[in-house]
């Protein structure tokens, strides 16, 4: 019985992995690309699911898991254009007042528009319920949220390594100088991948929503531990942030069952860990700022 309860533990840790994956891999493609510490990522975060619930009261649960994080992009574009734009050519620090400020302005308005205290948001009934194997049980929902955040992981590797957007945001990457020497503006490759970034922020906000509930803060408690995964992975390497999500999650599960009082600590000790050994991350590689 001892390792069916590691077990669900370990599944567990790849739910948080999951949304944790979600959302470090916008932050650290913007960062990658454009520069900008965007520590307004975890409102946007919230926003999707806030959104969510508006809409699922009008769509159902399937529309509010495809138009949520489709808005919630569409704002990060229009942010991108109108605020973010002016400072991918200016210290970072810039770029991380004003994204705090922003997210302090989001969870303030969140405040204002749907109240302080925590709403509910339904879980859809056809996936409600538990697998049964054996005598493992797990719950039908979490698992069909690792299903729908491995597709978007692997949609987003797709689209990064198999197009050519893709390689042009690569390129821009390593080095901007030669792109903007061939003639290829990284103005419009930035928008897109901020509205990727964000909108998959928003996804993870929706599809955390009925498991954990949905209050103003939860952008705020998330962006930690997101920039802890972008930290351990190692700026600009795709593989080096899932594998970075994936490890805190599962050891952050393991810990839950082993050392309960350590779990939340856990992540920063891996951190801690990781950095002493390879100061760059697992897997990061040396990057150019986009000029």
């Amino acid at each position: 019985m001892e390792l069916l309860f590691i077990l669900e533990q370990v599944l567990n840790g790849l739910v948080v992995s999951a949304y944790y994956l979600l959302i470090a891999l916008g932050l650290s493609l913007i960062f990658s690309l454009g520069g900008v510490v965007n520590l307004a990522h975890g409102a946007f975060y919230a926003l999707g699911a806030y959104f969510a619930i508006e809409l699922e009261q009008r769509l159902g649960f399937g529309g509010a898991f495809v138009l949520s994080p489709l808005l919630v992009a569409a704002i990060g574009i229009v942010i991108e254009r109108t605020m973010l734009r002016r400072f991918y050519r200016t210290d970072p620090i810039y770029s991380l007042l004003l994204t705090f400020g922003l997210a302090m302005v989001v969870e303030q308005a969140i405040r204002i528009i749907w109240g302080a205290a925590p709403l509910p948001f339904p879980m859809p009934g056809f996936i409600k319920g538990q697998v049964f194997v054996g005598d493992f049980i797990y719950s039908k929902y979490r698992l069909a949220m690792l299903a729908v955040a491995a597709a978007a992981v692997g949609g987003t590797w797709l689209l990064l390594n198999k197009t050519a957007f893709g390689r042009v945001v690569k390129a821009g990457v390593q080095n901007p100088d030669m792109v903007a020497v061939l003639g290829i503006s990284l103005a419009p490759v930035m928008t897109a991948v901020v509205a990727l970034g964000i909108g998959l922020a928003a996804l993870a906000g929706v599809l955390l929503a009925p498991i954990a509930g949905v209050h103003p803060a939860m952008g705020t408690e998330i962006i930690t531990a997101a920039f802890v995964v972008v930290v351990i992975g190692g700026l600009g390497s795709f593989w080096g942030v899932v594998i970075a999500a994936v490890l805190v999650g599962i050891v952050r599960g393991l810990a839950v069952y082993f050392m309960p009082p350590a779990a939340e600590a856990s992540m920063y000790l891996l951190m801690l860990t990781v950095l002493l050994l390879r100061p760059r991350g697992l897997l990061g590689e040396r990057i150019q700022r986009f000029e």
